[in-house]
C-alpha cells in the first residue's frame, strides 16, 4: 500500500473530488482522520493553502479551490487523456542535449531531471537524453511541454536518427519495456479485483483504501514514458490506463458515500439504491 499523504496533498485531492467543488471544513477533518491526521493539522493547513491562493472560502465553513490552483486541476485533467493522440513511430527519436546547461545550480539540475522524466527522455550518453518520437506534435510540442516542466530554454531538442547499429540497441535498451508491460498487466488486475470487493467494504476502509490505490495507480500513468510498439505492449498500456480512470471514478464515488455515511444520510443503502452518480458502476 502506497504511503499516507500529507495534509496539504489530501485537502487538495478532496477538493477536486468534492461534490459541486465545495469541501466543508467538517469533511475535511472526517477524511484527515482516516490517514490520522489530527483536526489541529488539518485547519492550519487549510489557512496555509488560502494564504498561497490555492483554496479560498465558499460560504461559512467551506472552501473550493483558489485561483492559483488553475494548473492544478489542468494537470488532473490531462493525467486522464494520457496516451491520446500517439503516433506510430517511425524509428526516430526526439533527442535533449544538455551538456551546455551546466551542473552547479542544484535545484535548476532537479527540475531539468524531473522535466527529462515526465517527459519519458532517458539518458543514451552524459547529458545526451533521447526518447521514440511518437508523442502528439512532435518535437515542438516536447520542446514546449520541457520548458513548461522547467527545462532550461537553452536545452538543445531536435529530432535524431540514423544511429549505428550499437547505439540504436543501446537506445532501446533504455527502457524495460517487458517490465513495463508486465505491470500494466499487473496494475489493471490490481485495480479491477480491488472495485470487485469494494462494497463489502466499510466506507471509511473503502475511501482510504482507493485515495491511496488509486494515487498509486494515477502517479504510474503520469510517470509512464509513453513508448511505441514494439518496445512496449501497447494495448496492455491502454487497458491499464483504462482501468485508472474507471477506479479514480469510483474512488471519487466512494469518497461521496463515506462523507454521506458520515452524515447519516446512506444509512443501510445499497449500492443499487443510491442515486446514479454515488454508484460505482453507474
Amino acid at each position: 500500500m502506497a504511503n499516507p499523504p500529507t495534509p496539504k496533498a489530501l485537502i487538495l485531492e478532496l477538493l477536486l473530488v468534492a461534490s459541486g467543488g465545495v469541501l466543508s471544513v467538517r469533511d475535511a477533518i472526517l477524511g484527515a482522520g482516516l490517514f490520522d491526521i489530527g483536526e489541529s493539522a488539518v485547519r492550519v493547513t487549510l489557512v496555509r493553502l488560502a494564504a498561497a491562493g490555492l483554496v479560498e472560502g465558499a460560504g461559512r465553513g467551506c472552501y473550493r479551490l483558489g485561483p492559483a490552483a488553475t494548473s492544478l486541476a489542468a494537470d488532473v485533467a490531462r493525467w486522464r487523456e494520457a496516451g491520446q493522440g500517439l503516433r506510430p513511430w517511425d524509428g526516430r527519436y526526439v533527442a535533449v542535449h544538455c551538456g551546455a546547461l551546466g551542473r552547479g545550480d542544484r535545484a535548476a539540475l532537479r527540475a531539468r531531471s524531473r522535466a527529462l522524466n515526465l517527459a519519458g527522455l532517458a539518458e543514451l550518453e552524459r547529458d545526451f537524453f533521447v526518447r521514440p518520437d511518437n508523442l502528439p506534435g512532435g518535437v515542438e510540442a516536447l520542446r514546449a511541454r520541457l520548458a513548461a516542466l522547467g527545462m532550461e530554454p537553452a536545452a538543445n531538442v531536435f529530432i535524431a536518427g540514423g544511429f549505428d547499429a550499437k547505439r540504436e540497441a543501446a537506445a532501446r535498451a533504455l527502457w524495460d519495456g517487458a517490465a513495463l508491460s508486465a505491470a500494466y498487466d499487473r496494475s489493471r488486475a490490481d485495480l479491477d479485483r480491488w472495485l470487485d470487493g469494494a462494497l463489502t467494504l466499510d466506507p471509511d476502509v473503502a475511501a482510504r483504501e482507493a485515495f491511496l490505490l488509486g494515487g498509486k495507480a494515477i502517479r504510474q500513468v503520469i510517470f509512464d514514458p509513453l513508448l511505441p510498439e514494439p518496445l512496449v505492449d501497447a494495448g496492455a498500456r491502454e487497458a491499464f490506463f483504462a482501468a485508472t480512470r474507471r477506479f479514480d471514478t469510483a474512488g471519487r464515488r466512494l469518497w461521496q458515500r463515506f462523507f454521506a455515511a458520515q452524515a447519516n444520510n446512506n444509512e443501510g443503502e445499497t449500492d443499487e439504491q443510491l442515486p446514479a452518480d454515488r454508484r460505482l458502476h453507474a
